[in-house]
């Protein structure tokens, strides 16, 4: 039987996750190259929301999904960087 976390998070819930930063990924892209202000305040609000996905599935894991975590935490801090270094 199945844990409630698990069904809650599973394989396509961090699926979910993937995605928004993936697309938080790309807006970042698109905004730092561009340096226009609404793209760069659409792709803070982007990078978030993929946040707060992340940490909601983070503190539901079940632990066989550690290097998914670890390298969206690493992509994650990559993106916040690379946002504050175009805005400053």
């Amino acid at each position: 039987m199945t844990r409630p976390s698990e069904e809650r998070y599973g394989y396509n819930e961090l699926k979910q996750v993937e995605m928004a930063i993936k697309s938080a990924e790309h807006m970042v892209g698109q905004a730092t190259r561009s340096m226009d202000e609404g793209q760069l305040q659409a792709a803070t609000q982007a990078l978030e929301d993929a946040k707060k996905q992340y940490h909601d599935a983070f503190s539901h894991q079940t632990g066989v999904d550690q290097a998914f975590f670890e390298f969206s935490s690493e992509l994650i801090d990559k993106l916040s960087h690379q946002l504050d270094e175009a805005r400053d």
